[in-house]
């Protein structure tokens, strides 16, 4: 208890807790971990607006849903890991990591299979 008999002292003195700042980060890599998982949603939302009626949507906007898919592929992972370096969570680190060779295999390999499977040997139809 302090002097007054009011309230007990603060271990942490005039600076006060720091209670907010690992919860905060928590919140942070939940939210991007969270964030990087969307992505298959985002990859294949034009084919599931195309499968539901509506092939405007995949026609005319399927770029921008597989641009957002790959920015989110690469930028989640990156931020991800950037917090979790700062606020020294190991665990998260190595999470990130994982997330981050998976988006790059990934996307590694639908390079490679675009490039592969758009040239047809001659009397091929592709």
């Amino acid at each position: 208890m302090s002097s007054s008999g009011i309230a007990p002292e603060s271990r942490h003195g005039a600076r006060g807790s720091t209670g907010l700042v690992p919860a905060r980060a928590d919140r942070i890599i939940r939210a991007v971990s969270w964030w990087w998982a969307s992505t298959p949603l985002l990859l294949f939302a034009p084919a599931i607006a195309h499968a539901m009626g509506l092939p405007g949507v995949r026609r005319e906007m399927g770029w921008v849903f597989v641009l957002m898919a790959l920015f989110t592929a690469v930028l989640a992972p990156t931020t991800g890991f950037v917090v979790a370096q700062i606020r020294d969570r190991r665990e998260a680190r190595r999470r990130f990591l994982i997330m981050a060779a998976v988006s790059g295999g990934l996307i590694l390999f639908f390079l490679l299979s675009g490039v592969l499977f758009s040239e047809c040997p001659d009397g091929y139809h592709c």
